[in-house]
């Protein structure tokens, strides 16, 4: 009896170290949480492990800070060569709120710009903030930027405090005067193609400490006005990301940090205030509100766990190896241990390739490691659109040179709004050829839904629409 026990055990240890070994891998898994994570690193060129993490590891982005800036035209060719290294079409992310915190400034080729409190406040005009956030917009799309961190919609409750107030980062201790701008800001940037993103949900401006330097307790400062900027925006449809800040609110969470606490994701941004698009955490590298008290695994897991889409880290290593790596490695171990429900990973991924497909639908991503897959697919409009119950979907998958009768792996999947999966439509090996699938929704509800092609390390995302 005793032997057996034993026995059992060691195969109990066995049958886990099967499971979770290194050696058991999910590549869809591993591209999917890929995705999910935006790094920096250091340098005017594009290292050469920051393009085997865009080519092999599928990054889903990349934020450059002032360290990676010299020149309009060195800005230029650092992009191009990060859109050339990815595998998928990656955010190219910056800085760029104005005054203080503006990454293109006068140092780097631009010109100096006003602070967020200077039009605000200060000039008190929308034409100002209009004015600036058009010049500084032009200079992000001629620089092959697709996203700026910003406008901040921090309330100047506080100011100072020094992360917001006493940089002049917050429009206005007016929250309805900080939406009006953020809105004018928001529309100069997607007049040309540029994505936003607010910040720091749910509020910095109150903070009376510096989240670079510790975790900033707003309990007894924070209130719900300062939410006002997020529904006014929100409402206006306008959202393309949120950024976490990394706070303590005791009322919303007696025992996470607001970027890693579900009561603050979950149930107030998306459940409460109705959002649904990409949330995004501030830097998780090197802010000590975070990494003071958590791992970086144990970071990572409860912000997804949470509700969090994308994961920032402003360098892209750790440890002497690459950071996109070990967070794939761990947060792959941590969602086949079941702590990560697999569904959160893959409503992640889909709103963040919504998001995509709304400023990136021409971008064709390259796969320069898979053989047998074509380089790029055609995705035509499902037909009839609206429908009611079933539609057609047509693509085609070109020929690719040398590679005609080598079949490649193609997906097409249905989501819903809330990026969950509703129906698989295509999964097989497929030659080039053209080809039709047809989506049946009896039993779905009414609404927008999206289809994805994906055909090897293409991908391609449309909008269909169910009438009944």
């Amino acid at each position: 009896m005793r032997i057996s026990k034993i026995a059992f055990s060691l195969l109990q240890i066995l049958l886990l170290f099967l499971l979770f070994s290194p050696g058991r891998s999910d590549e869809l898994l591993r591209r999917k949480i890929g995705q999910m994570i935006m790094i920096g690193f250091n340098g005017t060129t594009v290292p050469e492990s920051v393009r085997v993490d865009l080519a092999e590891r599928n990054a889903g982005g990349v934020i450059l800070l002032g360290r990676n800036c010299t020149s309009p035209l060195q800005i230029q060719q650092l992009t191009t060569a990060i859109r050339a290294a990815a595998r998928t079409a990656p955010l190219i992310a910056v800085d760029q709120e104005g005054g203080v915190v503006a990454r293109l400034n006068q140092s780097n080729g631009f010109d100096s710009t006003h602070t967020a409190y200077t039009l605000g406040t200060t000039y008190r005009s929308l034409d100002s903030t209009r004015h600036q956030a058009a010049r500084m917009a032009g200079w992000l799309r001629s620089g092959g930027f697709t996203t700026t961190f910003a406008p901040v919609v921090d309330v100047n409750v506080n100011p100072q405090s020094p992360a917001i107030g006493h940089y002049g980062r917050s429009f206005s201790n007016n929250p309805f005067a900080v939406a009006q701008h953020a809105q004018v800001f928001i529309d100069e940037f997607h007049a040309r193609g540029t994505m936003t993103a607010l910040k720091h949900f749910p509020g910095h401006g109150s903070a009376g400490t510096d989240s670079h330097l510790q975790l900033p307790d707003i309990t007894t400062t924070w209130a719900d006005s300062e939410l006002t900027p997020y529904r006014a925006l929100i409402a206006s449809q306008s959202v393309d990301m949120v950024m976490m800040g990394h706070l303590y609110d005791a009322r919303l969470d007696s025992v996470y940090p607001t970027s890693l606490s579900s009561n603050a994701i979950t149930g107030l941004l998306r459940q409460s205030l109705g959002y649904t698009g990409v949330v995004i955490t501030d830097d998780l590298y090197g802010m000590r509100a975070i990494t003071d008290r958590y791992s970086y695994g144990k970071a990572a897991e409860l912000s997804i766990n949470a509700g969090t889409d994308m994961l920032l880290y402003v360098w892209n290593t750790l440890s002497g190896g690459s950071l996109l790596r070990k967070m794939i490695d761990t947060l792959e171990t941590k969602v086949l241990a079941g702590v990560i429900a697999e569904s959160k990973i893959n409503e992640a991924y889909a709103r963040i390739q919504q998001l995509k497909a709304r400023y990136l639908p021409s971008a064709v991503a390259r796969d320069n490691f898979s053989k047998g897959v074509p380089r790029e697919a055609l995705l035509f409009q499902n037909y009839p659109n609206p429908f009611n119950p079933s539609t057609r979907i047509r693509f085609q998958i070109p020929e690719v040179e040398g590679q005609k009768s080598e079949p490649g792996r193609v997906t097409l999947i249905v989501f819903d709004v809330l990026g969950r999966e509703v129906a698989t439509l295509v999964n097989e090996e497929l030659k080039s050829g053209s080809y039709e699938a047809t989506f049946d929704a009896t039993g779905l509800a009414s609404g927008i839904y999206f289809y994805q092609l994906r055909a090897g390390s293409f991908a391609q995302t449309k909008k269909l629409t169910l009438l009944r």
